[in-house]
């Protein structure tokens, strides 16, 4: 009985959590454009949505943006793990104690926070102010994936590289860089996923004429939801998906040889 009763809980946290994407999806393929009755199954609300030009300018928007954001936050959150991995313990903990702040931070504090920041500065909202942005948050999740990566580093194998003759850039990229692989790729697939999954600091950020997925599905849902945005919705879902399982899918560890 406990047990049956354990299963019907677990069951029905996870119909309150899917049954609404899942009625979005299934939505997407219905003819009739009414909610409440159902057409026949079509594709054509996804067609309909690729000759949208405003739809496919956001989409190469947030692409653009979630790409350059991911990996210049990757380069930047990288070379700051090596940083602090070389910094007194104490100095590292209250470093990563500020870097861990943004990601406990309330989005809306983040987004009215860097809009106010662009307005002092002189800055034109547009698409550079909403890529600072999406950098600015992305940084602390790179350093997230990196960091325990960096933990588990032997530093007698880089120093015996540069023993050997290697040079610090060679013995970098030929021991270090290939450890620290798994852990830079997972924070890429993590920053792309928060880019292209963010709203509300891209709400503030934002100039005029310059709209990524999130902002478009906003406006379009104030003028009333269209079966575009169904189709749209769900695209998004499943790439969101399918990035966080590549992100959370742990990597098959090599057994390393004593030296």
């Amino acid at each position: 009985m406990k047990k049956y009763l354990r299963n019907f809980y677990i069951g029905l946290i996870f119909l309150f959590l899917y049954a609404p994407i899942l009625t979005l999806i299934v939505l997407s393929f219905n003819a009739s454009k009414t909610r409440a009755k159902w057409g026949g199954f079509t594709l054509k609300w996804y067609l309909s949505m690729f000759q949208n030009e405003a739809i496919l300018q956001a989409l190469s928007t947030t692409l653009m943006i979630a790409l350059l954001s991911a990996l210049i936050a990757t380069v930047i959150g990288t070379v700051a793990c090596i940083s602090m991995q070389a910094m007194k313990r104490r100095n590292k903990a209250i470093l990563m104690g500020i870097t861990n702040i943004p990601m406990l931070n309330a989005d809306i504090v983040t987004g009215i926070s860097l809009m106010l920041l662009f307005i002092t500065l002189g800055f034109r909202f547009g698409f550079m102010t909403i890529l600072l942005s999406h950098i600015t948050f992305n940084i602390p999740y790179v350093i997230l994936s990196v960091m325990p990566r960096m933990k588990q580093l032997n530093p007698s194998i880089y120093e015996a590289a540069l023993d050997l003759g290697a040079s610090h850039t060679r013995a970098f990229f030929k021991v270090v860089f290939p450890d620290l692989l798994p852990g830079i790729l997972s924070g890429f697939l993590m920053a792309f996923t928060m880019s292209l999954d963010d709203f509300i600091i891209t709400h503030f950020t934002k100039g005029p004429g310059v709209d990524t997925l999130s902002t478009k599905i906003y406006t379009e849902v104030k003028k009333g939801i269209k079966p575009e945005m169904y189709a749209l919705s769900t695209l998004i879902f499943v790439t969101v998906l399918v990035l966080l399982f590549l992100v959370n899918k742990t990597p098959a560890e090599k057994k390393k040889h004593p030296i």
